[in-house]
């Protein structure tokens, strides 16, 4: 019987996954210039964890949960996003309290949605969570270090910042009863998934990707017209502190995120380049989840997350990175195999990428392997290379050779 991935899976190989390799590695990089530390997750949760820490009338949780009865009669899920995860394990080892923490983590996420571009019922996350401050300043950082993420891959004029606020639970609640007032209205022109978010979380409906809703959206009361002063003040002192940070962002009023736990603060990276699936990255603060999580107190946070499928996307659409190859193809024979694997070991040593014949064919086939491995150099060594203690090195490309002293070539470092 021959088998196949299953729907909204793949797998990811050959150049592409040195796409996969290239972002990770740059963002990585990126998050621990700015003090964080990797956290690793497990990838099974208990079901009850996403739907508190998510909110149960999400999309996610109601609809897009990879989600079972383990055989001790625990229901459990794949994880769909890493907040939830991250928090848990916050407060579960007693890291809490111990003053501000900067995590990233990355790993893969499930979701049983509608395959489409740039969106896999497998994908890959890359985040950071900051927590225990309420700083507008690190909402200002947070938000640049997401647009950052896209500029340290060369990709900031494919992509725009957008930001708004969400209120919090003093003003949230008056905002909430002006929706619900405002969609009364015009109750029969929503979709089925709108007239159901009515009642139970309005501010969703602002999320909804039905076309005819969106143009309803348009005239909706908007939350920042109804922020209280703390919040105002809270939101003009992160803009402030983006235009001192010479980070370009556009206020959109009607963006909020997919999850319940965020107030305030929201941002998103969105691009042209993906059809419907515009956000790259998106985020926001969550102060109160670490409570509502089972911590011991309302506690600040902020954080986001980076799609890293749709990042290689667009990567993949725009630039062209550099794919490393093979870079010495070592030719020998049963009679000098082991002057070739010494010199196999020192190249390698050296960072090289380094190949020989396993099956110590022909001179001509080793060649033809050495050219379907790309190599950039043959080094050929035959009895008279070994008895007078060189090798013959070709260049692939050229096809000029020259005759090298072994001590010469295994001196060669990488730049």
């Amino acid at each position: 019987m021959k088998y196949s991935k299953m729907k909204g899976f793949r797998d990811i190989f050959g150049e592409d996954i040195e796409y996969w390799q290239y972002v990770e590695s740059k963002l990585k990089s990126l998050f621990t210039s700015y003090g964080f530390k990797e956290f690793r997750l497990p990838i099974l949760e208990k079901t009850a964890l996403f739907n508190r820490g998510i909110g149960d009338t999400t999309d996610i949780v109601e609809k897009e949960m990879f989600s079972f009865e383990d055989k001790d009669g625990e229901f459990v899920s794949l994880r769909p996003e890493g907040t939830a995860s991250l928090l848990r394990a916050y407060i579960e080892n007693g890291l809490i309290n111990n003053g501000v923490k900067k995590f990233y983590y990355l790993g893969n996420m499930f979701r049983r949605e509608r395959p489409q571009k740039g969106r896999f019922r497998q994908f890959t996350q890359i985040g950071v969570e900051v927590l225990e401050s309420s700083s507008a300043l690190l909402d200002a950082e947070i938000a640049s270090l997401l647009y950052n993420s896209a500029k340290v891959l060369e990709l900031e004029n494919i992509v725009e910042l957008e930001i708004n606020s969400l209120g919090c639970k003093e003003c949230r609640p008056d905002y909430n009863e002006l929706l619900i007032a405002y969609f009364k209205n015009i109750k029969d022109e929503l979709c089925g998934d709108c007239n159901r978010r009515l009642e139970r979380n309005p501010l969703r409906i602002l999320d909804c990707k039905n076309e005819n809703c969106k143009k309803l959206i348009k005239d909706a009361p908007v939350m920042l017209d109804n922020l209280c002063c703390e919040c105002s003040d809270h939101f003009s002192q992160v803009k402030k502190h983006l235009n001192e940070m010479n980070i370009p962002y556009k206020i959109n009023p009607f963006m909020v995120r997919g999850l319940d736990y965020y107030i305030r603060t929201a941002f998103e990276l969105v691009t042209t380049m993906l059809g419907s699936a515009s956000a790259v990255g998106a985020g926001g603060r969550y102060d109160g989840l670490i409570k509502t999580l089972g911590g011991s107190k309302d506690t600040a946070g902020i954080g986001f997350a980076i799609g890293v499928d749709r990042l290689v996307e667009i990567l993949q659409q725009s630039k062209k990175i550099p794919i490393r190859q093979t870079d010495y193809f070592i030719v020998c024979f049963e009679n000098t195999l082991e002057h070739g694997l010494k010199i196999v070991k020192s190249l390698r040593e050296k960072g090289f990428i380094v190949e020989y014949d396993y099956d110590q064919s022909s001179m001509k086939s080793q060649m033809k392997k050495s050219n379907k491995l790309d190599a950039k150099f043959s080094v050929i060594i035959g009895e008279d290379e070994v008895n007078s203690l060189e090798v013959t090195i070709k260049d692939m490309l050229s096809g000029y050779q020259k005759r090298v002293s072994i001590s010469d070539l295994c001196a060669i470092n990488r730049d």
